[in-house]
């Protein structure tokens, strides 16, 4: 029989059980510093017990709501002005949160894998950038990495405004994004950075993407294949490692030059596929984009494709299910959705050679879409490495085209876009969209040109500026049906428009 000692214990222990369950606890982006977005509804939302009544106050408005059954409340904050002077954001309930020190501005979500996660400490002239960031009305919240099986409404991340003592740390593409149209508009940048280096775009599927198109089971096939293998491999691998990881030291000893040539001899072994692995299918969609859900955004940036080159076929329906879900999850309408064609890359394990170039192709086509648009980096990359370290340029063209069709202010935004190709007396003769300015090779013939015949075997062609367009021939196929531009993992990409943005990768043919 329980004592009254203990009796008293269990009282305590529910009492603070039940106390804790009442607390009002607001979503994972509300706070200290966060970044709401102007000129639209803001959704605020969040947990409380169950029927508790909840009221939100922030600028000027107060907004009541009743917890439902599980807990879940939302009110929605009529459209705000910008604002620079920060600010409380107050829920009440049972228990007081308040959130400081929170502006209003544009939010933009930047996710993708390690090219959108590359930092600005280890970007293009990081010294000089981090010296020079004083923009504590730019700021970033850095979503945890996390995977999850199931769609989950709590994630770890803090915002943090763009000093010298925190920017190292930001996405180098949203930043130098953010500072370009911070410097334009005068008004807060919120960055929702959610990224995961190396990921492929299914694990950026939500659940419901997934299960949207009969294609697309073969990418649960191929987990549950991982999966069933996992405990074989990984015994395997551990014993690897163990023996690469002794070979590593001994490199390590051996000096600077000893060590790169050991990794570059033997690089470190890949961790077999399995449970909690970043490429789970939907596994960060549930842990690093359902919490954000639905914060009020202005558009979303994406850099990511380099995992997916081995299977481009697959990457057309999958980057189109990924940009319709993420909209109709966040509600929002088609907010625009802006992303990065692959850059330059030689890519060694593609044996093809243009295993890139058909990954940037489904890019493309996902511009068929309402609200798109592709910053190109064809040649600002390296060949020699996947990750550039010029992501300033990138930022400032995916800033272009949010300053033309966002904002509306107007400036060149977009290189010259193939527009169609037709044979004309032993060439090809190609006209383009955007082509403002005219075409421009600067001192050299444009490169990386190809053409075929009906035999469908491409040769090198040169290239010759006319006007608007662009004529393309070469004595090894005097009767051209097909031309290509630009057409490798990493070609030497030279044509531009008078605006200096490059033009786009393209073919005439479907072969």
């Amino acid at each position: 029989m329980p004592t009254i000692h203990s009796r008293f214990l269990f009282s305590v222990l529910l009492f603070w059980t039940l106390t804790a369950r009442a607390d009002v606890a607001l979503a994972p982006l509300f706070r200290d510093g966060a970044v709401l977005q102007q000129g639209k509804p803001v959704p605020v939302w969040g947990r409380a017990a169950a029927g508790e009544k909840i009221t939100v106050v922030f600028g000027g408005q107060t907004i009541g709501a009743t917890a439902g059954a599980d807990g879940r409340w939302v009110v929605v904050l009529a459209p705000l002005a910008a604002s620079t002077l920060g600010a409380d954001l107050v829920a009440r309930g049972q228990n007081i949160v308040i959130v400081h020190d929170v502006v209003v501005g544009e939010v933009w979500l930047c996710s993708g894998q390690s090219n959108m996660e590359w930092p600005v400490e280890r970007a293009q002239d990081a010294a000089k950038e981090i010296a020079a960031a004083h923009y504590p009305l730019i700021r970033q919240v850095q979503i945890e990495r996390t995977v999850a099986d199931t769609p989950r409404d709590t994630v770890g991340g803090e915002w943090q405004p763009a000093l010298p003592a925190t920017v190292g740390k930001f996405t180098a593409v949203g930043y130098f994004f953010a500072r370009d149209l911070f410097q334009k508009l005068g008004v807060p940048i919120g960055i929702v950075h959610s990224s995961w280096g190396g990921t492929p775009i299914e694990s950026w599927l939500s659940p419901a993407a997934l299960a949207s198109n009969p294609a697309f089971a073969i990418v649960s096939e191929r987990w549950r294949k991982n999966l069933a293998e996992y405990p074989a491999n990984k015994p395997a691998y551990d014993a690897t490692f163990a023996g690469w990881t002794k070979a590593e030291a001994a490199a390590q000893a051996q000096g600077a030059a000893a060590y790169a040539a050991f990794l570059k001899r033997q690089p470190r072994p890949r961790t077999p596929r399995g449970p909690g692995d970043s490429w789970t299918p939907t596994g960060p969609f549930n842990g690093m984009i359902s919490p954000l859900l639905p914060y009020a955004l202005r558009g979303a940036l994406w850099y990511q494709g380099e995992s997916n080159s081995e299977r481009p076929s697959e990457y057309r329906a999958l980057f189109a299910a990924l940009i319709t879900s993420w909209r109709a999850h966040f509600g929002q309408g088609d907010i625009p959705f802006y992303w990065v064609s692959l850059a330059n890359y030689k890519m060694p394990s593609d044996p093809t050679g243009v295993a890139f170039a058909f990954i940037r192709e489904a890019q493309a086509q996902a511009l068929a879409l309402p609200n798109t648009g592709q910053a190109l980096a064809i040649d600002i990359g390296s060949p020699d490495t996947i990750h550039p370290t010029n992501k300033q340029e990138v930022g400032r063209r995916l800033a272009l085209i949010a300053k033309a069709r966002v904002y509306h202010i107007p400036c060149d935004w977009s290189g010259p876009v193939f527009a169609g190709a037709t044979p004309e007396r032993g060439a090809m003769r190609v006209r383009f969209a955007h082509d403002e300015g005219g075409l421009v090779a600067h001192d050299r013939p444009v490169q990386s040109l190809e053409v075929a015949g009906a035999d469908r075997k491409f040769q090198p062609a040169q290239g010759r500026i006319e006007g608007a367009t662009l004529i393309v021939s070469t004595r090894e196929v005097p009767a051209p049906v097909a031309v290509r531009y630009a057409w490798k993992n990493a070609p030497e990409a030279n044509l531009f428009n008078g605006a200096g943005l490059p033009a786009a990768p393209f073919r005439s043919d479907n072969w």
